[in-house]
């Protein structure tokens, strides 16, 4: 019996630091897609410079029907200045930003 419960104790530990390790490697597929972007040349995880943070973006749009939609586009094409005077670069060409890593960056961004 008490081998039964070493087992199982062992299997969820085993489960829990699955998870930590599966959400440490997710958050560094963000910072490396972060980085590969540039976007810290004009957003931040804190308050304003260049363009808004990634906090007032989602806070801006994480309840709007169809933002992540439209950030998504915004991000592989760039756009128009609707949030200040920056102009949103479309996406480095090298290496290409995927559909799916916008998708992921503005997933990760709505949930700041």
């Amino acid at each position: 019996m008490k081998r039964v419960e070493n087992l199982c104790c062992n299997a969820v530990l085993l489960s829990l630091a699955l998870m930590v390790c599966t959400g440490a490697l997710a958050q560094s597929a963000v910072a490396g897609l972060i980085e590969q972007q540039h976007c810290m040349f004009c957003h931040t995880t804190e308050g304003a410079d260049l363009a808004p943070s990634f906090p007032k973006i989602a806070q801006r749009y994480r309840t709007s029907p169809g933002a992540s939609v439209m950030l998504e586009k915004k991000l592989l094409a760039g756009g128009k200045p609707h949030w200040g005077d920056i102009t949103m670069p479309e996406a480095d060409p090298v290496p290409p930003l995927s559909s799916d890593d916008a998708h992921v960056l503005i997933q990760w961004v709505l949930h700041q």
